[in-house]
């Protein structure tokens, strides 16, 4: 049994044209110390898919199984979750730093409503300072409000708020967006040095590029659905399915390769495909992918696609 078992996760969102359906039919697992990283195009899923995780997915609806060290998440009842896993074994690295900071008050004060919140006992200032020495930043910082911050400094303090109550899992939704690729290389290592010390992350993110980097495993998402899993070398060494393939030509090379582009648009989530969902971009088209979305294992994971029935 894994360490983080998700299990036909389904997510969905009540609008007023019917059920959108973010996250459809996901599975995959990490080991203890494990990364796994989750791409693809906008609006595929990723977000919701980490929000399920943490149990944070305002006004959606989530089935499936979820399993943290062989306890059910989804089971748990809600106050049970929050007091015994919610920022203290999992947490989540939220997308724009400074949504995730109040302006008017200090980086102090917000550390100190966290502990509040979790009703910390022990050093509330040793615990408040270790975790922003953590993320390369000194104790200086704690008087500072977000607006005398840059935006490399807000992602870290950000960073070091997920980090405060020591999780053992931590979900990072785009935490390198906006910032100059010096900050970008800043913040991937020192997520890199975190994963060193034994902690588990899931990084979702557009950059193939930057997934090389951290990821033990990469789950590719379209259209509501992981259509390929597999460890990082499997998926950058050997990618199966159509679209994996389509994202990494799309990838820039210091060779001065012009890179493609995927031609078309994703699926409607209102009223997703019953056959495979990749079907109208697709340059491989087979008479089967007209049928029900196949799942096939591979050598370290699986991949939705007909082309890979028999092997």
């Amino acid at each position: 049994m894994g360490f983080l078992v998700v299990n036909k996760l389904t997510s969905r969102y009540d609008s007023s044209k019917g059920p959108v359906y973010a996250v459809d039919d996901v599975d995959f697992s990490l080991n203890d110390g494990e990364s796994i990283g989750i791409a693809g195009e906008s609006a595929c899923g990723k977000s919701t898919l980490g929000l399920s995780i943490i149990r944070m997915l305002s006004g959606g609806k989530t089935q499936g199984n979820i399993l943290f060290n062989d306890e059910s998440i989804l089971d748990m009842d809600e106050t049970l979750f929050d007091e015994k896993f919610r920022w203290k074994k999992i947490s989540m690295i939220f997308q724009g730093a400074m949504n995730s900071l109040d302006p008017v008050f200090t980086i102090n004060q917000q550390f100190q409503e966290i502990l509040k919140q979790h009703n910390f006992q022990g050093n509330s200032k040793k615990i408040i300072s270790d975790s922003i020495n953590s993320v390369n930043l000194d104790d200086g910082v704690l008087k500072k409000y977000p607006h005398e911050l840059s935006g490399g400094m807000k992602q870290r303090v950000v960073i070091a708020m997920a980090l405060l109550l020591k999780p053992k899992f931590v979900i990072a939704d785009e935490p390198t967006t906006a910032l100059d690729v010096l900050i970008q290389a800043q913040i991937i290592n020192l997520l890199k040095s975190l994963k060193k010390s034994g902690m588990s992350f899931m990084l979702i993110t557009h950059d193939l590029a930057v997934l090389s980097e951290i990821a033990d495993k990469i789950g590719i998402m379209y259209g509501g659905q992981i259509i390929e899993f597999g460890t990082s070398e499997e998926i950058y060494k050997n990618p199966k399915h159509p679209y994996t393939q389509g994202l990494l030509k799309s990838i820039p090379t210091l060779k001065g390769n012009k890179p493609s582009y995927i031609k078309g648009i994703p699926p409607s989530l209102l009223e997703p495909p019953t056959q495979c969902r990749f079907i109208d971009r697709c340059p491989l088209v087979v008479e089967q992918c007209k049928k029900l979305p196949p799942k096939f294992k591979t050598e370290t994971g699986y991949v939705r696609c007909w082309l890979y029935e028999n092997k």
